[in-house]
């Protein structure tokens, strides 16, 4: 009593300290201090005689559970809000990659010889048939171009005009067959009827590729007039001349069946010449299927389209949302953590 303190405090923590507690209620019936007991014992033998011995005193329980729970609950808020805060730290992103394809397409007037000498035999199975093969596998290798097909014979016609619609194409290829034009070889009409298929396209590069076996004969416009014409347009032509040297098997069908004609082998060679030269296009002369077969992988070759690819890769930041979630949670312990997480100790 001698030191006057204000108040005492106690712990009596230890279950049944009531040595403690007798010490207490004689301090305080002495000199009058008031008392506060703390403990983290939940005994509530000892909390109750520590009431009833300092009816003046107080005593501090312990935290309860509900207590235990909210402060975990804030740790996990804040766990919660230092993981999103670390991924956002991270920059996450999304690629987004492609291509841009510009293709310069060519247009390409494929004009055919379907006269009745087609069907000669020095080539496998025929002149007309090879040239049909070797053009489909022409066909097949182009991927961007228009091409159109030109049919003749004393008259030319177009069979199909110019199309990226490359099944129905060769669909119209394959239907092809000798007889079904008046006989002859029109060669001038033919180049005009290409030249007609080509006048209006707005292609850089546009070239017909003639084929024939012949000598013109019928057909109302000369061949070299057709041909500066087409020079006029810009069309290029590549001029072929299918078939052997000297004679080839012809075949005749006869009341006794089918027998073989040797027949000479006419080919205007220089007209089909000073064709090409003068639309800066080049004459070739194929003898069989193989050179044939060579010569339309040279002129798809000489003749490809130009095509420009772009790669492009995008990037996009990811980050914002995980960085408004951090925000979001440490925001939310913050008001928790002042209202309904607040716990202090009660006193009783």
């Amino acid at each position: 009593c001698e030191l006057s303190p204000d108040l005492i405090l106690m712990d009596i923590s230890l279950k049944g300290d009531m040595d403690g507690i007798t010490a207490a209620q004689k301090i305080h019936e002495t000199c009058n201090i008031p008392f506060i007991y703390t403990t983290v014992s939940t005994d509530e033998i000892t909390i109750n005689r520590a009431k009833e011995t300092v009816p003046h005193g107080y005593v501090i329980k312990p935290y309860k559970k509900n207590v235990i729970y909210a402060a975990m609950g804030i740790i996990v808020v804040i766990a919660i809000a230092i993981g999103l805060f670390i991924v956002a730290l991270a920059r996450p992103q999304s690629f987004s990659s492609g291509e841009n394809i510009y293709a310069e397409g060519i247009d390409i007037a494929m004009v055919l010889d379907i006269s009745g000498s087609m069907l000669a035999e020095d080539f496998r199975p025929n002149r007309l048939d090879a040239a049909k093969n070797v053009i489909d596998e022409f066909i097949q290798g182009r991927s961007t171009d228009r091409i159109g097909l030109v049919i003749f014979s004393r008259e030319a016609f177009t069979q199909c005009p110019l199309t990226i619609d490359y099944s129905i194409l060769r669909n119209l290829l394959k239907d092809i067959k000798s007889g079904m034009i008046e006989d002859g070889t029109a060669i001038g009409n033919a180049i005009a009827n290409g030249v007609n298929r080509l006048k209006d396209s707005e292609a850089k590069s546009r070239i017909i590729i003639l084929l024939t076996d012949g000598i013109n004969n019928a057909g109302e416009v000369n061949p070299v007039s057709a041909a500066q014409i087409a020079k006029t347009f810009g069309i290029r032509i590549y001029t072929i001349g299918v078939g052997t040297r000297g004679e080839a098997p012809y075949p005749i069908q006869t009341p006794f069946g089918l027998k073989y004609q040797m027949v000479p082998v006419e080919i205007d060679e220089a007209v089909l010449k000073e064709i090409a030269s003068i639309t800066n296009g080049q004459y070739y002369r194929a003898t069989n299927n193989k050179t044939l077969e060579q010569i339309y992988n040279q002129i798809d070759k000489m003749e490809k389209t130009r095509v420009e690819v772009t790669s492009y890769r995008n990037a996009k930041e990811l980050f914002y949302s995980w960085l408004v979630g951090g925000l979001v949670f440490l925001f939310l312990e913050l008001g928790l953590s002042k209202t309904l997480l607040r716990r202090l100790p009660s006193i009783n």
